[in-house]
């Protein structure tokens, strides 16, 4: 059983396009979403610690909607709202922990250009997200599109998208899964299999707006991961830090993840190297899935980050949820 649920999974990370497992069509509409609370560690339910940080809850959750799931994007309040969006354009709202629950828990497609009406469903490949809180808009990175489009407001419409032939130059399946705004404005894309020729992530520097067709190109960077392990989502924690998703799934342990701190120099020039430290290595006995979303939000001052995993809609993965809280001293 091990070896085929192996085989499976190897199978849905390497499709060109989602699985026939995802849902084809959903309808906007209320949502309900049941969350399980789990132990870091069921074998040893006491732990609270892993690496640099402390495990402030998690949870496994569910939803009789077929088009829940398949999250591989996240932004979170400190309230315990969540906003996932799937790799299959599907924008999910629901409410995790204590406190009131989420004002409307709902579950919607995201919006489409009229000229963009032709695609096929399984064309919004969306695998990253960002928001500025001033403006309250959204950006979001479409694989296999190669494109980044920015969402008004309530993501009620579509502002602008651009294809840039940076992104354009990686593989289809395996590109824009990381896309973080930095404080000044400026947007950090990584690429999951767009490799530099010296074995390294490439990584785009956008001087603003990616979706704006005024924003000058961007310079190319360079990523380097915890050995072994690809990036599937970054988020900024401040003007000079990035924290970093990172995934690898192996024979002995299937999934695990890392998350990981870069240190952002005060002037990025172009083929700087961005080096990762690991903050938490998530591997079994502890909590382990496939972890392609992260969000952070402050609780008291401290940077509190969110993790969650997709389930791709199969029945031997589980959407995860995780809750952690930094260290002062990171």
């Amino acid at each position: 059983m091990t070896r085929i649920l192996i085989v499976l999974a190897l199978a849905i990370l390497l499709l060109p396009a989602p699985p026939p497992s995802k849902p084809q069509i959903v309808h906007p509409g209320a949502l309900l979403v049941t969350a399980r609370p789990l132990a870091l560690n069921a074998a040893k339910p006491e732990q609270r610690r892993v690496g640099g940080l402390d495990y402030l809850g998690g949870w496994e959750l569910r939803s009789d909607n077929a088009g829940f799931g398949g999250i591989s994007a996240l932004l979170a309040s400190p309230n315990g709202d969540m906003l996932g969006l799937s790799d299959s354009g599907i924008l999910m709202g629901f409410h995790v922990g204590e406190g009131a629950a989420y004002r409307r828990p709902f579950i919607a497609p995201l919006p489409i250009r009229p000229q963009d009406r032709y695609r096929p469903w399984w064309a919004w490949d969306s695998e990253s997200l960002t928001h500025d809180p001033e403006t309250d808009r959204y950006w979001v990175g479409f694989e296999l599109q190669q494109a980044i489009c920015r969402y008004s407001p309530g993501f009620a419409h579509v502002e602008g998208c651009r294809t840039w032939p940076e992104i354009v130059a990686w593989p289809e399946t395996g590109s824009i899964e990381s896309l973080a705004r930095l404080p000044d404005g400026r947007f950090i894309a990584i690429g999951e299999m767009g490799m530099t020729s010296d074995g390294r992530h490439d990584v785009l520097l956008f001087p603003g707006d990616p979706a704006d067709h005024g924003t000058a190109n961007p310079i190319h960077l360079r990523y380097a991961p915890p050995q072994g392990y690809r990036p599937t989502d970054a988020v900024a924690l401040d003007e000079r830090h990035l924290l970093v998703l990172n995934r690898r799934l192996t024979l002995q342990e299937l999934f695990t993840a890392t998350i990981a701190i870069v240190d952002l120099p005060e002037h990025l020039e172009p083929g700087a190297l961005l080096k990762a430290r690991t903050l938490a290595h998530l591997a079994p006995p502890l909590l382990a899935d496939n972890f392609e979303g992260m969000a952070v939000t402050l609780e008291k001052g401290r940077p509190i980050l969110w993790v969650v995993s997709d389930d791709n809609h199969e029945f031997f993965q589980r959407t995860l949820l995780l809750k952690f809280g930094l260290d002062r001293a990171w």
